[in-house]
């Protein structure tokens, strides 16, 4: 499968896979509260790079720690999020719950809204 790799200095073509995950982040930070968006966008910086890994890294040993009343099971998926961002093996299975709700919608006959997978 060839990709097209926008060229420095030139926007993204509008239809490439880059510029859908774009978009689809843009969507989910506009969907948090207000005083989050601001520091989601800063964290997405590229600048922020060391930030994420550490923070993915914490998120998933705080799910370890799930027995404790402030720690959970919602750290695990989190921190895996969060490390997609920068890791590539990571993204290529942060996919796979989209998939799974996306053939589960086709099986029943559930429409997923367009921005969601």
């Amino acid at each position: 499968m060839h990709r097209s790799v926008p060229s420095p200095g030139l926007p993204m073509a509008v239809n490439s896979a880059a510029h859908r995950r774009e978009r689809r982040m843009e969507q989910l930070i506009d969907r948090v509260p207000a005083k989050l968006q601001s520091t989601l966008r800063w964290l997405r910086r590229p600048s922020s790079r060391l930030v994420r890994i550490a923070a993915g890294l914490l998120l998933i040993c705080g799910g370890f720690l799930s027995i404790l009343p402030v720690f959970g099971l919602w750290m695990f998926p989190l921190g895996f999020v969060v490390l997609a961002e920068d890791v590539p093996p990571i993204r290529r299975g942060a996919r796979l719950p989209a998939r799974l709700d996306r053939a589960a919608a086709a099986r029943t006959g559930w429409e997923t809204r367009a921005g969601d997978c």
